[in-house]
């Protein structure tokens, strides 16, 4: 069957979308909010199950000019700086799930699936207008659009995001709650720091009340860094929130010196409050299915949040190469992705305590509490379940 799909959004999960449904020879339209699309955010980190799928859409070449393929990923300990090994990346990563690990920024990713969209169809993106609606029966979907337009397809996606008004037409509002979490954001030029601390290595300092991200990107020139901290005073879920680096350092006091320099050497750190939200008991109805943030949510502490939204896309569009029908395709998509995303969501949310654990706050009791959480067996049933996944061929 070929279809005509109205995607709602124009980010990372709906572009990626758009590209796996155009290679299979469906009619794609993309509706964007946004008048311009620009780079921001910070980094994304890319696993495996999200590489063989952008690689198998043709854009390993313009991915290998600006990603890292970090060497691998560490635990640090907040105060002393203690490393142990989380797991290897670069060519290990290959040989084990048989597709690389990446961190790119997340401007230079949405600029090659941008790029790429507009050079299979540029008439499928629709910029300044933002899908506020739809209504459905047994021959389609009208959507309206946020300037009043309205367009017919055979199925709808929402790929709208976190605050999703697909979603809400299709289940409601949801019960978003604060997590207690705010998060810190910056990038810092490498350049910057000792050549310590410029290894092509991913890093989890972690600590009582707190947690500490940093990984390389754009081939090593910059450092990416995420601070989370156990704050009830910051509530705004916008990631473009500016605030200071003396108010950043305030949340990690007493951390590690190279925390410490991290910190100094951002020049505008951002900050964001984590929201929760419980799986979604379906993520289709009808013609309209969710994909992405607007379908599953989750705390950035599984390195997933991406990652699944690009598995949505393929997996979408092979449901519709299976099915004649759009709403028995859309049937098997939400019993495809529902338990997967579900395990990514709940597994997002146990790091949380993981990472945070009153544990870690000797040090003595800290190596203990790390050498036993992050035993070899216990990383490989936490990740290896979502990295040696392949959307391209897993049975539907």
């Amino acid at each position: 069957m070929t279809a005509r799909v109205l995607i709602a959004g124009a980010g990372i999960g709906g572009i990626a979308a758009a590209l796996a449904l155009l290679a299979r020879g469906h009619d794609v339209t993309v509706v964007e909010q946004a008048r311009e699309l620009r780079e921001l955010g910070a980094g994304v980190q890319l696993g495996p199950n999200g590489t063989r799928v952008l690689i198998a859409l043709g854009l390993g070449p313009a991915l290998e000019a600006v990603v890292c393929p970090a060497a691998g990923k560490e635990i640090r300990l907040w105060s002393t700086g203690q490393s142990w090994k989380l797991f290897d990346l670069g060519e290990s990563a290959i040989a084990r799930y048989g597709a690389p690990y990446w961190m790119v920024h997340r401007g230079d990713l949405h600029r090659i699936l941008l790029d790429a969209l507009r050079a299979r169809r540029p008439e499928a993106l629709r910029l300044g207008t933002a899908a506020t609606g739809y209504d459905q029966d047994q021959h389609g979907v009208r959507v309206t659009l946020e300037n009043g337009d309205r367009l017919r397809a055979d199925i709808l996606v929402g790929a709208d995001g976190v605050h999703s008004a697909i979603r809400r037409r299709m289940v409601g509002e949801g019960g978003a709650r604060f997590t207690g979490l705010m998060a810190w954001r910056g990038l810092v030029a490498m350049e910057l720091l000792p050549a310590h601390q410029r290894r092509l290595v991913g890093a989890n300092w972690n600590g009582p009340g707190g947690h500490v991200v940093t990984y390389p990107l754009r081939r090593g020139a910059i450092l990416n860094f995420v601070g989370v901290a156990e704050r009830s005073d910051w509530r705004a879920e916008s990631w473009n929130d500016p605030g200071t680096t003396a108010e950043c350092a305030a949340d990690f006091p007493g951390w590690h010196d190279d925390i410490q320099r991290i910190i100094r050497a951002i020049d505008t750190p951002y900050k964001w409050a984590l929201l929760g939200r419980a799986p979604l008991e379906r993520l289709a109805d009808g013609r309209v299915a969710l994909l992405g943030d607007a379908a599953h949510p989750m705390l950035p502490f599984m390195a997933q949040g991406a990652n699944m939204a690009i598995e949505d896309g393929t997996i979408l569009a092979r449901c519709l190469d299976s099915e004649p029908d759009p709403a028995a395709a859309l049937r098997r998509y939400d019993a495809a992705r529902g338990a997967r995303t579900a395990r990514a969501v709940r597994g997002s949310l146990d790091n949380a305590t993981r990472f945070h654990n009153p544990a870690l706050a000797e040090a003595d009791g800290a190596a203990s509490y790390v050498d036993r959480e992050w035993q070899p067996e216990k990383v490989a049933a936490r990740y290896d379940w979502a990295y040696e996944y392949d959307a391209l061929t897993v049975p539907l």
